[in-house]
């Protein structure tokens, strides 16, 4: 969900309905900015209801002092761009395989409490599986759906140095391609224990990278990956079924996305096949490929008689990927992704659901929006919503936002929701021994650089609420 560095142009047709007047809007523009979510609030959803309800109760208000406290100091390093450059290239360096004792953040007792209790509870479910279930079940009583969460044991290929990253992961490929792999073994472990963590609600959001050497070979040759990550992907897939659980296959690499694609698509035509989508493939709208890739699996799903389900993303791999592959400006990713979505909510892409003759019937399609863009997605409920409203053709939709990130965007959807239960709100959030998710968090304050405007909003409205709290007035 990473956003371009660009100067924005405007869009007036969607400027234009984020600016309307009805009264879904009039609630969504009182939530302005924000709260932040944490494992150990003792929050209910009566007392989310109550709050939310309560136009005279700002958002901010739910949050514990320590809480608060916290999200103001990210939120400062986030917005202040001084102190977000030494912070981005601390981390980074963090992420490189070889360190001694002294930069392990697993080792090194006192780095590992630092950032514990700073970046990591910002953005992150838990290192154990008690602290991340606590989490989810936080989640739900702040008034998400659910959690979509993901084992963060993953590699990212840096297209600048040619080189794959990742913890754990070797680089003996002859061992690795071995009848049984210890890297596929353990992420397989690993993600069925994220399985077993998951409640009523929640989806399973997997890194497919996460499996080791053998898998990314593979994955980097347009390639199926080895028999023992079939039979991986097949155990899991069951699992999910049986709990109906949904899976979202996460959008990694460009260096990977082929194979990746490839195996999604499989996973799909195996397992959707009951007019819902149990799989969804992550489509990244910052890639100039993407319309492209979307019109050949529509035509698939179309002509194989399976539910496409379609994850849409801006993208998160800009500070790695080939600049090249990625659109040229911030308007030109925002006006992708509002195409696919709002295309696929009037069953219209391109040729497919187009009335003209040479016009395609619309396949079945399960749609998520993962966006922290408040114009892309009450642009996007309000379109589904007035469709259902006037019996037009649509496809269900739900909306996430990350962990610790955008919690206007959630909590200003969660202020629209009616009496249908819409819209569906959910939280991603990653969970891992803090050596597993540096990668992760380095991606998140990646995307607060890159979304300045946004993140210099959040931290004034956390200001503004410490203010109120010790009883001033900024």
């Amino acid at each position: 969900m990473t956003r371009i560095l660009a100067k924005a142009t405007p869009r007036p047709g969607l400027v234009g309905l984020a600016r309307t007047s009805s009264p879904a809007l009039r609630r969504w523009q009182h939530v302005r900015v924000d709260s932040t979510l944490e494992v150990g609030s003792t929050h209910t959803n009566s007392a989310v209801s109550s709050s939310s309800s309560s136009s005279s109760t700002p958002p901010l208000a739910a949050l514990p002092n320590g809480v608060l406290l916290r999200s103001l100091l990210i939120a400062a390093i986030s917005s202040k761009p001084y102190l977000l450059g030494p912070s981005l290239r601390i981390l980074s360096k963090l992420t490189q395989p070889g360190h001694g004792l002294l930069l392990d953040v697993d080792r090194n007792v006192l780095l590992h409490r630092l950032l514990k209790l700073t970046f990591y509870k910002q953005f992150c479910a838990g290192e154990t599986g008690s602290e991340t279930q606590q989490t989810l079940r936080h989640m739900k009583d702040l008034g998400f759906r659910g959690t979509i969460l993901t084992y963060a044991k993953e590699t990212v290929f840096d297209h600048k140095t040619n080189k794959s990253h990742g913890l754990g992961i070797t680089t003996d490929l002859a061992q690795e391609k071995t009848q049984h792999c210890p890297t596929i073994e353990a992420w397989r472990k690993g993600t069925l224990e994220t399985i077993d963590l998951l409640g009523d609600g929640d989806y399973l959001a997997v890194k497919l990278s996460g499996a080791g050497p053998a898998v990314n070979d593979a994955f980097a040759a347009g390639e199926l990956p080895p028999a023992q990550m079939l039979a991986a992907l097949e155990e899991i897939g069951s699992k999910c079924r049986d709990r109906r659980v949904r899976i979202l296959v996460d959008g990694e690499s460009q260096h990977f996305q082929q194979g990746i694609l490839r195996v999604t698509m499989d996973l799909m035509r195996r397992y959707n096949r009951e007019g819902s989508a149990l799989v969804y493939n992550t489509y990244q709208a910052y890639l100039k490929s993407t319309p492209a890739t979307l019109a050949r699996h529509l035509e698939a799903a179309q002509r194989e008689g399976f539910t496409l389900g379609l994850k849409l993303v801006r993208g998160a791999y800009i500070a790695s990927d080939q600049r090249s592959l990625i659109h040229d400006t911030k308007a030109d990713t925002d006006a992708a992704f509002d195409a696919i979505a709002q295309g696929a909510l009037r069953q219209e892409i391109g040729a497919f659901g187009a009335s003209s003759p040479a016009g395609k019937p619309f396949p079945s399609v399960n749609l998520f929006l993962a966006s922290h863009n408040q114009a892309s997605v009450v642009a996007a409920h309000q379109l589904h919503r007035q469709r259902v409203q006037d019996g037009l053709p649509t496809v269900p939709v739900g909306f996430a936002q990350l962990h610790g990130m955008s919690d206007a965007v959630s909590f200003g959807l969660l202020k629209l929701k009616g009496s249908d239960g819409t819209p569906e709100v959910y939280k991603c959030s990653t969970w891992g021994k803090m050596g597993e998710c540096l990668a992760y968090l380095l991606r998140r304050a990646i995307e607060n650089r890159d979304a300045v405007g946004r993140t210099g909003e959040e931290f004034l409205a956390l200001k503004k609420e410490a203010w109120r709290r010790l009883g001033w007035r900024n």
